[in-house]
């Protein structure tokens, strides 16, 4: 089991597009083992892989935080090709910890992506599973949940987070 360290908010692999996954080889396989070790020991409910300064086009789900057999989904170079409806919902990031905010979301989505074997897939989800793969999709597009704030909301935790780095809590 590897987990490796999560970076957070100022970071700026977060801020990059991550690039496309080419090939599914052994190292990549790796990789994903240590991106759930890594989402399981947070806890969370998901992780992308420049969360942990890896920028590749991957990401990993599990609702259940791997306490249901079955439900980790990884995503290769997913895609979110569909969307429905609206909600807003409380939202949180293991890139920035202890922060949370309402954040508005589609209700519904369908990702198409390929999974660690590389056999092409498509699902939805809805609810958090919804919002788990907007959020993450999000990470490798170099967008983070608080940029989807805006005015206040948005400047205190900016604030507070400066706050925290200066004093070297961050």
């Amino acid at each position: 089991m590897t987990v490796l360290p999560i970076r957070k908010y100022g970071d700026p692999v977060l801020r990059c597009p991550t690039e496309r996954v080419e090939v599914i080889d052994d190292e990549l396989q790796k990789l994903i083992d240590d991106m759930v070790d890594t989402m399981y020991a947070a806890p969370g409910v998901g992780l992308a892989a420049n969360q942990i300064g890896v920028s590749r086009r991957l990401m990993v789900i599990d609702l259940s935080v791997g306490k249901r057999p079955g439900e980790l989904h990884v995503c290769i170079n997913p895609e979110i090709v569909a969307t429905e409806g609206e909600v807003r919902e409380e939202e949180g990031c293991l890139s920035v910890p202890d922060f949370v905010e309402e954040i508005k979301r589609p209700e519904r989505v369908k990702l198409r992506y390929r999974d660690r074997h590389g056999n092409d897939r498509e699902m939805w989800g809805q609810g958090l599973m919804a919002r788990a793969m907007c959020h993450e999709t999000d990470h490798l597009n170099g967008t983070l949940y608080v940029d989807h704030l805006r005015g206040l909301k948005r400047d205190r935790i900016v604030k507070k987070i400066s706050k925290l780095a200066k004093s070297g809590m961050w």
